[in-house]
């Protein structure tokens, strides 16, 4: 099992200590340091700054929303952001939602799957720098072409030769048919909210894009990186009750009221009815109430929270569920150093002896 520093976004105002627990993170073994966005820091500056800092561990991004920019400006940031770190960078793309593409990009949200592919498709163009780049596909035309277009745009190649023309892919996913193209065409997935308890359905879903004609990589080759507090404590009901207005947020309060793919994705893990009803008190401003109303067993699923013998059973578990990389936040370095030695050692205590 590796590890990711999961930073996330930023609040109101840049995180403390946030570089401080980079440097850690490269000393304690953790394999990476991601970064997210969603409506004000961007993902890539904060992996550039405090990344600078570091000389081995990966930098993504989990993730880079699409509609945040071209997809031949995140090419460039990407293959900049590698070159800067001596072949570093892992880019992870998502779609985001309607509220946020159509509200905070003034972009439409229609068709996600078919702007994924051709934003993509386009993405590796820039990295392999064969020949110009150029789609003729409907999201993404390069050169641009109807109205407004003036017709002089010509075909280009990157002035700089990208470092690695297989610079890794990863693909923020929840619903069947987005984490089924991702094994289609990505490197690998993230896994906004995982569950052990339902792996047999994501295995499925995977299953159905490796298995498709023209697919990037198979099973083995592939990446499951989840996001997963995880928490070595010796108090675990106070801790589960601090994961609890995240999760609240994200099920009733991250997505338009018809259309929440977290909520979806909650509701196939067998939480219909808490759905409900914490949407319905997020929606109505009780936001504590909301955070209240979120089960036990809900966090459980979706979370590694106890002493370090029940982390490391847990990690166990995950591993065994199919992921390779689990992305954490950390709030110090004690905590830091802490979720490194029990992801780390149940790693280490799955291995065979002699």
């Amino acid at each position: 099992m590796r590890i990711g520093l999961q930073l996330g976004y930023w609040g109101a105002t840049p995180p403390e200590g946030a570089g401080e627990l980079v440097v850690e993170a490269e000393k304690a073994g953790f394999d990476g340091v991601f970064a997210a966005e969603s409506w004000g820091s961007d993902a890539f500056t904060p992996l550039a700054w405090w990344g600078a800092s570091t000389s081995r561990v990966r930098l993504g991004t989990s993730v880079a929303q699409l509609s945040a920019r071209s997809p031949a400006a995140c090419a460039m940031h990407a293959l900049t952001l590698d070159h800067l770190s001596g072949g570093r960078c892992v880019l992870g793309l998502g779609v985001s939602g309607p509220q946020v593409v159509e509200g905070w990009y003034g972009a439409p949200f229609g068709k996600p799957l078919a702007r994924t592919r051709e934003y993509v498709s386009i993405v590796r163009q820039v990295l392999a720098r064969e020949q110009p780049v150029r789609n003729d596909g409907p999201h993404y035309p390069l050169p641009a072409a109807g109205p407004g277009s003036l017709g002089l745009g010509k075909s280009l190649r990157s002035i700089t030769h990208p470092l690695r023309a297989d610079l890794p892919i990863w693909l923020g996913a929840e619903g069947p048919r987005n984490v089924a193209q991702t094994a289609e065409i990505a490197d690998g997935w993230i896994a906004v909210y995982f569950s052990p308890r339902v792996a047999p359905l994501y295995e499925e879903w995977l299953a159905d894009g490796f298995a498709r004609s023209g697919a990037r990589r198979d099973r083995a080759g592939f990446e499951v990186a989840a996001t997963c507090p995880v928490v070595v404590t010796d108090d675990p009901a106070a801790e589960k009750a601090k994961v609890k207005p995240s999760l609240a947020l994200y099920i009733g309060g991250m997505g338009a009221t018809k259309m929440n793919f977290h909520a979806d994705l909650f509701r196939r893990m067998g939480y219909p009815e808490a759905v409900e009803e914490i949407t319905a008190r997020f929606r109505a401003g009780r936001r504590a109430e909301a955070a209240a109303a979120v089960p036990d067993e809900l966090v459980d699923d979706v979370s590694i929270i106890g002493d370090r013998e029940q982390v490391r059973a847990g990690v166990r578990t995950w591993r065994a569920a199919g992921v390779d990389t689990l992305l954490v936040g950390c709030r110090d370095v004690a905590q830091l150093r802490a979720v490194a030695d029990a992801v780390l050692g149940a790693e280490d205590e799955s291995l065979p002896s002699g």
